[in-house]
């Protein structure tokens, strides 16, 4: 029968406990299982059943069989317990199991799923959370503009560059976003339009800087990274600033001018607009262009300032503005290019600022303009000029230039009217004595004041320079730092002109003040009891209220004074020409270019008016040819000159034609003449001598005045032209006191009958034989015409202080005219024996003797003149000759009529002949 296919592995219990009870030692149990075949140790899948029975052979043979079947029994029973062993525990790890996977399956409905669900919720609120930051991100990103705006109007540009640039970063990570890629763009262009409002306050610094506006400027474009562009831009607004603001001001005033709404002045080139301005509105527009410039150039240095505060904090890290930037090169050279772009910008922004200046200055003829207006264009031109000098160091030639040409056209034509002015002074003068008080000084004329102030360029720019850091005056960009403008101090000074030179006509408050210290006017404004103070003073009594005797003793009784001694003596005219003098000094002092020009046109304002002086008191070619040289060979040279380079001979009105005197003529003048009003040929009043000496002391006060103005004259002098100066003076200005010789002299001529006195003379009989005790009675006539003369300067002198020198001068000449009248007289006698000559002796030492008496006047002069030709009658032939050779002041006539009257007393005619030879060999210079 078939065995059981199942038998292999359902073993029953009987087999299993027989297979038990038999005992199996592990080594023969080993080796039943080593037995097994490998075969039975393959897969699963191999059919045991199948694989014996294949092995069975064709013959069956039971016995075998059965061997066979107890081996495969052995070999299945081996272990076999093991394996229930394992089965068992197989079992109950089953068990196990079962109860282990249900556990887990309660504990994964309990626990996991609820705590995996907590996660995911966790995860999914994260994923939200981010996702309303987004929202929220997104909601700012859309409200940004709005803020943007808000910044902008309260001038932040910083932040707004910074929120700008922080929402572009933002965008870019949100660019996923359909809502955020058009936001982007969008912020582009916000940033631009930022640009542009910065760009437009960027040039709102160029009028009025304002250092916080700046700083957030210059921030925002460092945040830009556009630092050096800002600094490109910057320059062309000052550029446009300064072009803008002169138009408008100009404009401003052309059409306030022009009245009507016209708007043809607006499409004008700045250049024409200048040439629409009024005379009226002149200096007024020019100060208001020089006041907005100066807000320009101040805005300038300010910004420079800034950056150099900005340079210096930059050198200590972390201070600055820019701190928050690297310390790159990139920075390093930025700063570079920008310090050299701002100092090369102070150059060209002044040569901007003087092109527009020019520009004006050129596009008006100031020829017509008053004095002080001219002075005051000068004024504020050289106060600009100074703004350069401390702006960038520049010597402003566009402006000096411009100034120049206006000043040079202004001062001709200026100087000519001056001139034809002076003339007519001059021809309307009466001489009369101008009052002025004791201590005047030409310092008190307010045409001087500018000599004590001595400010802006008129020391010389380069001195400025130094002097504006070196000696710790402050320049006008720290004074006027804040506030103030230093246009703004023109129309002060014209109100400061108050000047208080003139004496006060009537009674001063003080009592003492009343007579003495009363200063001069003419006599017709004088109290009667102060007259009669000046008469007492004469004699020396006091008066109540007079000077004291020791004053009066102490002044000579030749100084003709009636009041203070120093009083000076001037007229309407000369102060006059003084304060013309002070205007041209002025004008000098504000523009050294055309110094030399004004003071060539000084010299001829001194030259005419010494001219005329002299043509109305002094011209005389009766005395000049007196040989007495009465005109220095230096004084005539000056004459000449003068004549031949500014008098203008021949003008009349006859001459001036249509179009007034020819060109060569336009630089003379025309030769002036004397008043009618002034009487020069009445003995009463001593032929005019009031007149010529407030005429003569008159120039020699202003021949003073320019000696104490040398100096200054000669610091403002180019040094090429010093010479020229230095001429005037030596030649000229030292001249003027010479005049009072030939001017005095005429006085002195009239004033003593000298032809009188010859006619007494020649009735004297000379040739005496005895010694005469008494003078001859033409000596007492003498006298007595000097005792007139005396008398009658002290009238004179009542209506005019006569000085010390001007006596002297008086005095010496009528001594002189008188001496060499009695030596012309001594010269006439035809026969005189010794005894005659003793006479003469006698008679001159009377003279001289009375003569003392008068006169404080010592030595007397030509003293030797008379006595030298008396006691020349004693010598012998040689000495004679001797004599004749050593005295040329003696004419032939008197020299000749010498030899004759000795023929015959000591002489005989040999010698005679000889001694007339040796005069007519004399070969005498006429002087």
């Amino acid at each position: 029968s078939k065995p059981d296919p199942r038998g292999l592995h359902f073993i029953g219990k009987e087999e299993l406990r027989e297979m038990r009870e038999q005992p199996i030692n592990s080594q023969a149990e080993q080796e039943i299982i080593d037995s097994i075949e490998e075969v039975y140790f393959s897969s699963d899948s191999f059919d045991m059943v199948q694989h014996e029975l294949e092995k069975l052979p064709p013959d069956l043979n039971l016995q075998e069989l059965e061997e066979y079947r107890d081996k495969l029994k052995r070999q299945q029973g081996a272990e076999l317990e093991r394996v229930t062993s394992l089965q068992t525990n197989l079992q109950l790890a089953a068990v196990i199991c079962t109860n282990a996977r249900r556990q887990l399956s309660s504990s994964k409905e309990g626990f996991t799923e609820a705590s995996l669900g907590l996660l995911a919720n966790q995860r999914r609120r994260q994923l939200l959370t981010g996702l309303l930051k987004s929202l929220r991100t997104i909601k700012t990103l859309q409200r940004t503009d709005v803020r943007l705006s808000e910044m902008l109007e309260e001038e932040d540009y910083p932040g707004a560059i910074q929120l700008c640039l922080e929402c572009q970063k933002a965008a870019s990570t949100f660019k996923h976003y359909s809502c955020i890629s058009e936001l982007n763009s969008k912020l582009q262009d916000t940033l631009e339009q930022i640009e542009e409002q910065l760009d437009v306050a960027l040039s709102k610094t160029c009028k009025h800087f304002d250092v916080s506006h700046y700083t957030k400027v210059q921030l925002a474009y460092s945040l830009l990274g556009k630092t050096q562009t800002a600094m490109d831009q910057l320059h062309m607004h000052f550029t446009q600033a300064i072009h803008n603001t002169v138009f408008q001001v100009v404009l401003g005033y052309v059409e306030l001018c022009a009245g009507n709404a016209d708007t043809k002045f607006q499409k004008m080139q700045y250049k024409d607009l200048c040439t629409h301005i009024t005379t009226d509105s002149y200096i007024p527009c020019l100060t208001d262009l020089c006041k907005a410039l100066w807000e320009v150039m101040l805005s300038y240095h300010r910004t420079m300032q800034w950056h150099e505060e900005q340079d210096k904090e930059e050198a200590t890290p972390a201070t600055g503005i820019y701190s928050v930037f690297d310390e790159s090169d990139e920075s390093i050279v930025g700063r570079t290019y920008v310090k050299k772009k701002l100092e090369h910008g102070l150059t060209r922004i002044w040569q901007d600022v003087q092109l527009k200046v020019k520009a004006y200055l050129l596009g008006t003829d100031m020829s017509s303009f008053k004095y002080d207006d001219f002075i005051l264009v000068l004024d504020i031109i050289s106060r600009l000029m100074q703004v350069g000098e401390e702006f960038c160091g520049s010597k402003s030639e566009v402006l000096q230039e411009s100034i120049k040409r206006q000043s040079v056209n202004y001062f001709k034509n200026y100087h000519r009217v001056r001139l034809e002015e002076l003339r007519m002074f001059l021809e309307n003068e009466t001489w009369e004595l101008c009052p002025v008080k004791s201590n005047f000084s030409i310092a008190q004329l307010h045409e001087f004041k500018f000599m004590g102030q001595c400010r802006s360029p008129s020391v010389s720019p380069n001195r400025q320079a130094s002097s504006s850091t070196g000696s710790g005056e402050v320049s006008l960009f720290e004074q006027y730092h804040q506030d103030g403008n230093p246009f703004e101090m023109q129309i002060e000074n014209k109100e400061e002109e108050t000047e208080d030179v003139l004496a006060s006509n009537g009674y001063e408050s003080d009592e003492l003040e009343k007579s003495v210290y009363q200063d001069y006017d003419s006599d017709s404004d004088v109290p009667e009891e102060l007259k009669q103070d000046y008469v007492d003073e004469q004699t020396g009594d006091v008066p109540f209220k007079s000077v004291s005797k020791e004053t009066m003793r102490s002044r000579k009784r030749s100084d003709y004074c009636l009041n203070k001694a120093n009083a000076p003596i001037l007229t309407n005219t000369t102060l006059n020409v003084i304060r013309l003098v002070g205007k041209y000094m002025q004008m000098m002092n504000i523009l050294k270019p055309i110094a030399f020009d004004v003071i060539h046109c000084v010299s001829q304002v001194f030259d005419y008016y010494m001219y005329a002086v002299y043509t109305f008191f002094g011209r005389n070619d009766m005395y000049e040819s007196s040989g007495l040289g009465l005109i220095s060979s230096r004084l005539r040279t000056t004459l000449n000159r003068i004549q031949e380079s500014l008098i203008d001979m021949e003008s009349g009105p006859e001459s001036m034609g249509p179009h007034g005197p020819p060109d060569e003529r336009k630089e003379k003048v025309p030769i002036p003449h004397l008043s009618q009003l002034v009487v020069l040929t009445a003995s009463g009043t001593l032929y005019g001598l009031a007149q010529r000496v407030v005429a003569t002391e008159s120039l020699v006060f202003l021949a003073e005045q320019f000696e104490f103005l040398q100096p200054h004259l000669d610091t403002m002098m180019p040094s090429a032209k010093k010479p020229f100066l230095q001429q005037f003076y030596s030649q000229t200005v030292s001249t003027a006191s010479e005049l009072r010789k030939p001017i005095y002299w005429i006085v002195a001529a009239k004033a003593i009958d000298y032809e009188q006195m010859l006619l007494l003379m020649a009735g004297v009989k000379w040739d005496v034989k005895e010694i005469m005790s008494q003078h001859n009675v033409y000596v007492d006539v003498l006298l007595k015409e000097f005792e007139m003369f005396n008398q009658r300067l002290g009238e004179v002198s009542r209506q005019v202080r006569i000085p010390l020198p001007v006596s002297n001068v008086l005095w010496e000449h009528c001594i002189r005219l008188a001496n060499r009248t009695l030596v012309e007289g001594y010269a006439n006698v035809k026969k005189c024996s010794n005894e005659g000559r003793a006479l003469m002796q006698l008679d001159f030492q009377q003279f001289l003797m009375k003569l003392e008496k008068l006169t404080d006047l010592r030595p007397i002069p030509d003293k030797e003149f008379v006595e030298n030709y008396i006691k020349a009658y004693y010598l012998t032939e040689n000495d004679m000759e001797q004599f004749i050779k050593n005295h040329r002041e003696y004419s032939m006539k008197q020299l000749t009529n010498l030899v004759n009257v000795c023929l015959g007393s000591h002489i005989n005619k040999k010698a005679r002949q000889k001694l007339l030879a040796a005069i007519d060999d004399i070969d005498r210079p006429k002087r």
